[in-house]
């Protein structure tokens, strides 16, 4: 058990949190969310000591293990992959690297004998003999083969790196798990693995994820950060939203009768166990929901952005077509022969194992690179919009504020209007006159997502759309999205962005492509038929 005691943090006048207390159970799973600025990652390096708090204490249950996904990606670079999973355990590391000491002095004494007969008997009840083992078959599942465990993390790849510091964090079972944006940067199966893994877990979670699907996954609890204090919320992420945003609209309901806003709120929470009972902790997250106090639930204060896009002018039934276009980067194919046709209901999930790949292929539809080969064709009623993934040119060398910056898209200049969509995306008051130049990542993101709207483009192609963006921006981007009448193209990392808001998948590699229609992403990544062919592309 890990508990928070009257934890405060203040940053010169800032006020972070503010007598916070919370308790985190063994066998739960909880999910840290907040908007972005409120604290999380904040909140962790509290709980794991690495930022003390202006005042309170956190404490740990007596003779219980801490782990932390660390952050640091050039911490142990002079240490082979394998060992620095092992590093993870701190107490059976420290016993295996003194043992071997003692049996390398070349005077080893009685009174050694005897120290390294104690670090045996310490070494085999932390099952010290399948260390290696355990942390290779780690790694293994993690994306790390055996050749490469062996080799320096110095030698790694950022993203072989990212690996084996999370099979760090996992090894040997800690007491209390401690996880920050676990996610980024692991493929489609490594996040399924670690999905499972977590879903089986037997002691404390604690974690930060802008993956809503990945919470779902995982999470029995919800630790919301607002107003500088944290509340426990039961059930995960889709569970806290979809019963905030029925209390907000019970709220809003004045007139309802008491009696049938708690009727309502016990139909919500029994559909919603009906849904817990098919997931991997069905058990624990059940009785938890069964032990819900409905008078004890409140609407979260948290405000969405109003993400809206409409269309000029409907597309008409030509809208993309693709012939053999392919692209090399400093003589490396990059995807090659891809042949496509859009029809005008189509919303398409782009997906690539190189990011350069789709990258690229979103900067040759926009005009900003020539391809290799082949051609592309847009119809003549199409007016489209794209969101890179990389929007720095935008801003760079630009100090006018949110008005002017945004003003410069749009054919309606008068600053009313302007504005008007600027607070759509939060942007109100004094903060649209704050300069381009200070903006944070997501306040960027929402700046381009502003000028998309203005557009009123009929096809959107979107890549990446929710790097930098808290989780209340994601899922009303995602709402967006599901409810715009034009064609998407979309690429992201976000799951549950991607399972609900395409209806085709397009997939492509340096070997070809694979086209797939009337299909969710779910349904694709399960398809057989479709892993064999998703093995040949690269």
């Amino acid at each position: 058990m890990l508990s928070a005691n009257n934890i405060s943090l203040q940053f010169g006048k800032r006020v972070l949190f503010d007598e916070v207390n919370v308790t985190f159970a063994k066998g739960n799973c909880y999910g840290v969310i907040g908007a972005n600025g409120a604290g999380k990652s904040t909140f962790l390096k509290i709980l794991t000591g690495e930022q003390e708090p202006t005042s309170g204490s956190v404490d740990l249950e007596p003779g219980a293990r801490l782990s932390v996904l660390k952050q640091n990606h050039f911490e142990y670079d002079e240490y082979t992959a394998l060992e620095t999973v092992i590093m993870g355990h701190t107490v059976l590391y420290s016993i295996m690297q003194e043992k071997d000491a003692l049996y390398a002095k070349p005077d080893f004494s009685e009174e050694d004998g005897l120290r390294a007969g104690d670090l045996e008997a310490e070494f085999a009840d932390l099952n010290g003999w399948n260390a290696e083992s355990d942390a290779s078959e780690l790694l293994s599942n993690l994306g790390i083969s055996k050749d490469k465990q062996e080799k320096k993390m110095a030698d790694l790849t950022a993203n072989e790196k990212i690996r084996v510091l999370l099979a760090q964090a996992i090894f040997g079972e800690p007491d209390v798990l401690v996880l920050d944006e676990p996610t980024n940067d692991l493929d489609a199966d490594t996040i399924a693995f670690l999905e499972n893994f977590l879903a089986d877990y037997q002691n404390t979670v604690i974690v930060v994820s802008h993956d809503r699907h990945f919470l779902d996954a995982v999470c029995t609890h919800v630790a919301d950060i607002d107003f500088g204090k944290i509340q426990l919320f039961t059930g995960n992420y889709t569970f806290w939203y979809e019963s905030s945003q029925l209390l907000l609209a019970q709220r809003a309901a004045k007139n309802k009768k008491a009696d049938e806003k708690i009727k309502e709120l016990k139909e919500f929470i029994a559909r919603f166990s009906a849904n817990a009972a098919k997931s991997k902790q069905a058990t624990s997250r059940k009785k938890a929901l069964d032990k819900i106090n409905i008078e004890e639930m409140k609407p979260s204060s948290r405000k969405y952005p109003a993400i809206i896009f409409t269309q000029e002018r409907e597309v008409g039934n030509q809208v993309l077509t693709l012939n053999n276009l392919g692209y090399e980067k400093d003589g490396e194919v990059l995807f090659s022969g891809l042949n496509l046709s859009l029809t005008r209901d189509d919303k398409v999930g782009v997906i690539s194992k190189d990011s350069r790949a789709t990258d690229a292929f979103y900067q040759i539809l926009s005009g900003e690179l020539q391809p290799t080969s082949g051609s592309f064709e847009w119809g003549v009623t199409v007016k489209h919009a794209y969101l890179p993934n990389e929007n720095s040119k935008y801003f760079e060398g630009n100090d006018a504020n949110l008005i002017d910056w945004l003003r410069q898209y749009s054919e309606n200049k008068e600053e009313a209007f302007v504005r008007g969509f600027l607070g759509k995306m939060l942007f109100t008051g004094e903060e649209s006159f704050k300069s381009v130049k200070v903006l944070s990542g997501g306040e960027k993101v929402r700046c381009m997502v502003s000028r998309i709207m203005l557009q009123q483009a009929n096809v959107i192609m979107l890549n990446e759309p929710t790097s930098h963006l808290d989780l209340e921006s994601i899922t009303a981007f995602n709402n967006g999205v599901k409810d715009f009448k034009g064609v998407a193209l979309l690429t992201t990392q976000d799951h549950s962005f991607m399972q609900t808001s395409v209806n085709r998948i397009f997939e492509f590699g340096p070997s070809g492509f694979i086209d797939k229609q009337f299909t969710t992403y779910d349904e694709y990544m399960a398809d057989e038929g479709v892993r064999e062919r998703r093995a040949r592309l690269f």
